[in-house]
């Protein structure tokens, strides 16, 4: 698998899928250790279980339609909207649409790598 840490120009088709299940899967695409970008697509259905990190994350949804739990908000958010989670909030996604979320962690992500 490439190695993007720390690449500065990366293209889409140098990056390989990594299949999480549940009709999920991933791409880091790029990251040092103070940021990482992350792009995941979902099946309609796909469920991004309540979990919560130490990370800022800022998602954008770049397809799709998403019902995204942050603490106690729920809302559907859609292609063009964008939801930030602070440190330790527990949050989650459920796909209403098949798309894909753009999401960005800071620090990076040890635990995607």
């Amino acid at each position: 698998m490439l190695s993007v840490k720390e690449l500065t120009l990366v293209s889409d088709e140098q990056v390989a899928w990594e299949e999480l299940g549940g009709g999920i899967k991933r791409k880091v695409m790029s990251y040092n250790d103070d940021i990482m970008l992350v792009k995941v697509a979902f099946e309609q259905g796909g469920v991004g279980a309540i979990h919560s990190h130490p990370h800022l994350q800022i998602s954008y949804v770049s397809a799709g339609a998403f019902e995204i739990t942050i603490g106690e908000d729920k809302k559907i958010l859609k292609t063009g909207d964008v939801y930030f989670v602070p440190s330790d909030i527990l949050h989650g996604a459920v796909c209403l649409e098949a798309g894909e979320l753009i999401d960005v962690f800071s620090p990076m992500r040890a635990d995607f790598v």
